[in-house]
């Protein structure tokens, strides 16, 4: 490339059309995908994100309400405090 002139050999000029055409194509895709969230999966989040809230909400009370019942346990299955 002859830097004095700013003129770019052939092949420079392709790489840089190239790299110009992948630019916009990836900025047409990230807005095709930006509008297909805003659009498409945040609705349907907020129609059913409290559902989903809820399921994990009554799991996790279960899985509490185990641990509690097996601390309150020894491993020989009798109640803490009695004799073995």
């Amino acid at each position: 490339m002859d830097q004095q002139s700013g003129t770019k050999r052939p092949w420079e000029e392709r790489v840089s059309e190239a790299g110009a055409r992948l630019r916009n194509e990836f900025q047409d895709e990230l807005q095709r995908v930006v509008s297909f969230i805003d659009t498409e999966v945040a609705p349907e989040v907020r129609r059913h994100g409290s559902t989903a809230l809820r399921a994990a909400a009554a799991r996790l009370q279960q899985l509490a309400e185990h641990m509690d019942d097996a601390k309150h346990s020894s491993p020989d299955g009798k109640p803490d405090g009695e004799a073995r």
